[in-house]
């Protein structure tokens, strides 16, 4: 469970998404990718697309929000922002310009579980690409007037986020969901706790948390796999593998009961979240959940929707989702309703969770939830950025380079017996906790 309501749904859909082209591409059977693993411990994976002049790099390594120290909530967030602020080699702006002049885009970004530098270069350009991300990755200079700079950008958005219903159900929903363990706390910290951060602290962190031994570099386009290993063992090898273990991070445990948050906002609709802890991808269990999930509230002919917004005209959108993570998943609804009929709608989604573990799905729910969540998302690989995104995805989860083709296989499996079993096991409406935004009375 992410820090936004449409965060949430798209992480819970994104793997899904992808693996659903994987599946039904021209390519299917064949190895997603090359993968091996450099002497200092860096995984690299290289897929080859000849006739792509596009190559894309994602260099991603486990520095995520989860490993934030308890009293810097929003340290990942802001090394992130920093990355690529300032090198032993080059200023933020002569990063940028050098970047730009070749057409190309460099960014990073810290998540949940990890921090992502992306680069999109066309294949005359990677030899300049690839040395901004070695910079980058390697001598970040993080230079205090931009910790400065971006402390303050970062605190407006905050503030800004705050105005959202969505997001502050989802936070405070993640909050009841993941109590004591760092997914309760959003990816941005607060704005209280990011004023507390400091130019030490991200140097700390980074020196820390970035090390070639929890790092996943993936290089997708016209590169053969011999290009890619020379031109990333010459930027990355001497990249020393330190002596110690790396940090570590608890799975979350399941809450001990369920509970209840009401935050009042002067609108004229609500927000209703209910969420529980769930599965991840690595679980079998979880391919019938998602099946579940569709069938329940996945979209326009899910149940959800069909009696809450079509029957009723109770609610502007209603929806369903499961949420892996690294270290703990889970499952949400979500509903928008007119303030007066929030308890009507907190009712229907209770009653139709509770008929999902009585009732097996019919044979045409299951047929359409199964096409879908194989078929969908037809283009969601036209990119090499998004073969990249997904080869790092699943390599940081542990899903393995044929996951694509287990997913296929694993979901067709998935019957209505199954659907009903994962429902009674996830579904009961008094397992979930619920979270309510709005003018309540």
């Amino acid at each position: 469970m992410t820090a936004r309501a449409d965060r949430c749904r798209g992480a819970a859909r994104a793997v899904v998404g992808l693996v659903g082209v994987l599946v039904s591409g021209p390519a299917f059977g064949a190895p997603l990718a090359h993968r091996e693993v450099l002497p200092n411990g860096i995984v690299l994976l290289v897929a080859e697309r000849p006739a792509v002049p596009i190559v894309a790099v994602r260099v991603l390594t486990r520095a995520g929000a989860a490993f934030d120290p308890d009293d810097r909530a929003g340290l990942a967030n802001l090394t992130g922002a920093l990355l690529t602020r300032g090198t032993a080699k080059r200023t933020g702006p002569e990063v940028d310009s050098a970047i730009e002049f070749v057409g190309g885009s460099l960014e990073a970004t810290a998540g949940r579980d990890s921090l992502t530098v992306a680069l999109s270069v066309q294949k005359k350009d990677l030899t300049l690409g690839l040395d901004l991300v070695s910079e980058v990755i390697l001598s970040p200079t993080f230079p205090p007037a931009e910790v400065t700079r971006k402390v303050s950008e970062i605190q407006a958005a905050i503030k800004r986020s705050e105005e959202d219903p969505g997001t502050v159900a989802s936070r405070a929903l993640s909050r009841l969901v993941y109590p004591g363990h760092p997914y309760g706390v959003p990816v941005e910290g607060t704005r209280e706790s990011v004023a507390r951060l400091t130019r030490d602290d991200v140097v700390t962190f980074y020196a820390r948390h970035a090390r070639p031994d929890t790092t996943v570099v993936a290089v997708v386009g016209a590169v053969t796999v011999d290009e890619a290993r020379r031109e990333i063992t010459a930027r990355f090898g001497s990249w020393a593998r330190p002596a110690g273990a790396a940090p570590s991070i608890t799975p979350a445990t399941a809450p001990p009961s369920p509970r209840e948050e009401t935050v009042k906002r002067e609108l004229t609709q609500s927000t209703i979240m209910l969420g529980r802890r769930a599965i991840r991808q690595t679980e079998p269990e979880y391919f019938p959940l998602s099946v579940a999930s569709y069938v329940l509230g996945g979209g326009s002919v899910s149940r959800l929707y069909a009696r809450v917004r079509e029957e009723a005209g109770l609610a502007y959108a209603i929806y369903s989702w499961v949420s892996p993570a690294r270290y703990g998943a889970a499952f949400a609804v979500s509903a928008q309703t007119r303030t007066a009929e929030v308890p009507k709608v907190v009712v229907m989604i209770r009653e139709e969770l509770a008929r999902m573990t009585r009732e097996p799905v019919a044979e045409r729910e299951l047929a359409l939830a199964k096409q879908y969540l194989i078929g969908s998302f037809p283009f969601r690989l036209e990119t090499s950025g998004k073969v990249a995104d997904f080869l790092v995805a699943v390599e940081d989860q542990g899903l393995g380079l044929d996951y694509a083709d287990r997913y296929k296989e694993q979901i067709g499996r998935v019957t209505a017996r199954d659907v009903q079993r994962v429902a009674a096991q996830f579904f009961p409406p008094e397992s979930f906790s619920l979270v309510i935004v709005g003018d309540t009375k």
